[in-house]
């Protein structure tokens, strides 16, 4: 037997995957930078999370608690749920890879939509599974699109509401429409992760829809209106048999315990999110009217961001706009990847970063 023939080797498909690119954060050359690419929140985690942050340090040499009882047991109080149907993950990015993994294999098909989140896909393929990819409609998720994809091969739909860069969401009526013309061996994963600043009648998180059924699944964030995207917090909301069989494959200790702490507190703290949810109203309706009055369009959103589209001719792409900014210190996401190679995804920052950009793209636009 030969055995220093090769090196090893990927499975098949691994190395086709395109890895997942954040959005950048350094702007060289410039003094202050204010990053607007990665939907963190302007106003930080909440004092009572930084203080349990603080405490957790004196019991580093500990293991954490593996089932993250602390943080299941305040997002039930918060939100009125039965602990037992939830799962805590390193990021809501890590429980949509186990959901992947665990209901998902070679042969299988999983939907996404057209400008959906880019994770949907590499975890997908990375479960071994091929990613049917659908067209969505005005930058909106498209149920009949869905439905009309749906093969006896389907086994998981993705969709994001809100969703990311878009900013739009559909409402609730289409959620149930969807999931009710779905076959039931098909799970529905409604990924959530902007929920928290969605002030809209007809919309839902996905916490009924979960409740009264056996194959829907909802997934929130502690990255964004939490101010905890450094500490890596995600949280899934889903039957009892789902949680069963994801607890199998996910790892035993895959919260750490400063950011068990730190969540359990931050979402106790809704009086810091009410700030937070009043900040992001304000100044989205600002930001949304003054660029549109300089001449760009931007999409409709409902969080903490807006997809703002560049006219591509006469030196006005999205592509040189983007330079223009990082060069006067605003950082914002180029979305070409997710299909719009004219367009940038700016989050709602601070009073001093949103006016900046104001400032910054009204000169480039040639309106000053």
């Amino acid at each position: 037997m030969n055995l220093v023939s090769k090196s090893p080797q990927p499975r098949p498909g691994i190395l086709d995957i395109a890895a997942y690119v954040p959005g950048k954060e350094h702007a060289p050359g410039v003094a202050k930078v204010h990053k607007l690419s990665s939907n963190e929140t302007p106003l930080g985690p909440s004092p009572s999370a930084l203080e349990a942050f603080r405490n957790a340090a004196f019991n580093l040499e500990r293991y954490p608690d593996g089932q993250a009882q602390a943080l299941k047991d305040a997002i039930a109080a918060v939100h009125g749920l039965n602990p037992a149907n939830i799962v805590c993950g390193n990021g809501s990015d890590e429980l949509l890879g186990l959901l992947c993994h665990t209901y998902l294999g070679p042969g299988d098909e999983g939907i996404i939509t057209e400008h959906g989140f880019l994770v949907y896909k590499i975890q997908i393929l990375a479960a071994g599974a091929a990613a049917v990819t659908v067209k969505e409609k005005d930058a909106r998720v498209d149920v009949d699109a869905i439905l009309a994809a749906v093969t006896e091969r389907t086994k998981i739909v993705f969709i994001a509401n809100p969703a990311n860069p878009t900013g739009t969401y559909i409402p609730v009526d289409e959620v149930r429409r969807l999931h009710a013309s779905l076959p039931s061996g098909v799970l529905l994963v409604l990924d959530a992760a902007y929920a928290e600043y969605v002030r809209r009648n007809d919309y839902e998180a996905g916490l009924e829809l979960v409740s009264s059924n056996r194959n829907v699944v909802m997934t929130r964030t502690f990255s964004k209106i939490y101010g905890l995207a450094g500490l890596r917090i995600g949280w899934m909301f889903a039957p009892r048999e789902i949680v069963d069989a994801v607890d199998r494959v996910r790892g035993p200790f895959n919260l750490n315990a400063p950011a068990i702490a730190a969540g359990a507190a931050a979402i106790r703290d809704q009086a810091f999110v009410a700030v937070a949810v009043d900040h992001n109203l304000t100044w989205l309706a600002k930001v949304t009217a003054a660029l549109q009055a300089i001449g760009l369009r931007v999409t409709p959103s409902v969080t903490n961001f807006v997809l703002i589209h560049f006219p591509g001719t006469g030196g006005k792409s999205a592509e040189e706009a983007d330079a223009f900014l990082t060069a006067r210190g605003f950082i914002l996401r180029s979305v070409r990847a997710y299909g719009f190679p004219n367009a940038l995804r700016m989050t709602i920052g601070s009073e001093e970063a949103n006016e900046g950009v104001i400032a910054a793209l009204t000169e480039f636009m040639g309106q000053k």
